[in-house]
C-alpha cells in the first residue's frame, strides 16, 4: 500500500483529492493537512468524505508531509515551491497548483508574482505531441509532476489532435470556455456569492490576461512543434462544476472534413479517460461531472474555414484531483486507470 499525504485537503481540491484516494485500492490516506483550518476536523469541512470525517487536519510542516510515499500539494498557487523543497527526493510529489507548469521563466513572471521556481514533468498523459508520442511518455517513475490547469486541460485536449496531425494552423487560435465556481476556490469572495452568479454568466481574465493562457500556449505547442498563438477568454457560470470549452481554429486548406475527423479519433481511440463523441452529439459538463472522464466533440466549418472543437471537463476531478491520482499510478507503476473508472454523476 502507498501511503499518500494530502496538503491542503481543506480546499476544493484537496478534499476532491482525498474522495478519489478513497476509492484507490492501493493506497492508505496518510497526514491531511491544512493553513488557516489546521486543528479542525475533517468531518467540519467535508462532510460528504464521512470515512475521514473524524480525521484532525494538521499543519502544513516538512514534518507532517514527510515519511509518504506519494505527498499532493493542493496548496494556493506559490506555495508549493517552498513546501516541495523540504521533500525527500524519493517521494513521488505531485503539485496542484501553477508553481511547477510552465517552462518558460518569461511566461511565469508575466502572470505570476512570485519567483519562477522552475518546472517539473508535466501530468497530461493524452497530450498528442509533435512527431508522435504523448505527455505520459515523461511520468513513468518521475518523482515530481505538476498537474495542468483546469482549463488547460480542456482547451488541449480539444485542439491538440488537429495540431499534431497537421491539420489546424496554430497562429489564430480562439477560445471562449465556462468554468463552475469552484474553480476560483473555497475561499469568500463577494462576486462569487449565490445571489451575484445565480441566474447570470460574466466573463473575466478579459484581454489575454488569464494565468492559464501561456500554459494552454506552451501544451498547444508541444502538439504543433510550432509556435502558437491563443486568444483565451474565461467566462462565469452558475454551477458548481464543469468547464465547457468551445475552441476554434483556422483548417489547414485543403483539409477536409474526414481529415478533420480522422485525426481525433485516431488521437483518442485508445485513450481510456478521454472520448470523441458521435458525430451530431456535443459535449455537456453534466456529462463528465464526479468523472475523470473528458468528452469532445469537433467539426469543419467549412464555410469559416476553421475547426471547432468542444470539451467538457469535471474541473476538480480530471481538471485537478482526478488528474493527480491518474500521474500518481503512473509515476509508481500501477495501471494508468487505478481507482479511477467510476462514472459521473446525473443528474
Amino acid at each position: 500500500m502507498l501511503k499518500v499525504a494530502v496538503a491542503g485537503a481543506s480546499g476544493y481540491a484537496g478534499g476532491e483529492a482525498l474522495r478519489w484516494l478513497l476509492a484507490h485500492p492501493e493506497v492508505e490516506i496518510g497526514a491531511v493537512t491544512a493553513g488557516g483550518n489546521a486543528g479542525t476536523t475533517l468531518g467540519t469541512i467535508h462532510p460528504h468524505l464521512r470515512s475521514l470525517a473524524d480525521r484532525v487536519l494538521l499543519e502544513t510542516t516538512p514534518d507532517t508531509l514527510s515519511g509518504h510515499d506519494v505527498v499532493i500539494l493542493a496548496l494556493p498557487h506559490g506555495h508549493s515551491a517552498s513546501v516541495s523543497s523540504v521533500l525527500a527526493a524519493d517521494a513521488v510529489v505531485i503539485d496542484c497548483g501553477a508553481d511547477f507548469r510552465l517552462r518558460s521563466e518569461s511566461a511565469w513572471t508575466t502572470f505570476y508574482d512570485t519567483a519562477y521556481a522552475g518546472s517539473w514533468a508535466y501530468g497530461l498523459p493524452e497530450l498528442p505531441l509533435a512527431g508522435g508520442g504523448r505527455g505520459r511518455d515523461d511520468l513513468a517513475g518521475t518523482r515530481r509532476i505538476a498537474v495542468p490547469g483546469c482549463y488547460p486541460t480542456a482547451v488541449s485536449l480539444a485542439l491538440a489532435p488537429g495540431l499534431a496531425a497537421g491539420v489546424v494552423e496554430g497562429d489564430d487560435v480562439v477560445v471562449v470556455a465556462a468554468s463552475g465556481t469552484s474553480g476560483a476556490g473555497k475561499a469568500l469572495k463577494p462576486h462569487l456569492l449565490a445571489s451575484e452568479v445565480m441566474g447570470s454568466m460574466s466573463p473575466y481574465g478579459v484581454g489575454g490576461t488569464h494565468r492559464h493562457t501561456p500554459e494552454i500556449e506552451q501544451n498547444l505547442e508541444a502538439a504543433a512543434g510550432a509556435p502558437v498563438r491563443v486568444s483565451f477568454t474565461p467566462t462565469l457560470a452558475p454551477m458548481p462544476r464543469g468547464i465547457l470549452a468551445t475552441c476554434t481554429a483556422r483548417v489547414v486548406p485543403g483539409t477536409s472534413a474526414a481529415d478533420v475527423r480522422e485525426a481525433w479519433r485516431a488521437a483518442y481511440a485508445d485513450e481510456a479517460f478521454v472520448h470523441l463523441l458521435e458525430p451530431g452529439t456535443w459535449p455537456a459538463t453534466a456529462h463528465v461531472v464526479g468523472s475523470n472522464h473528458v468528452v469532445v466533440q469537433v467539426v469543419l466549418d467549412e464555410r469559416a474555414g476553421r475547426v471547432v472543437a468542444v470539451a467538457a471537463v469535471d474541473n476538480l476531478a480530471k481538471g485537478t484531483a482526478g488528474a493527480a491520482v491518474q500521474c500518481l499510478n503512473l509515476a509508481v507503476g500501477l495501471p494508468e486507470s487505478t481507482g479511477l473508472l467510476g462514472s459521473g454523476v446525473a443528474p
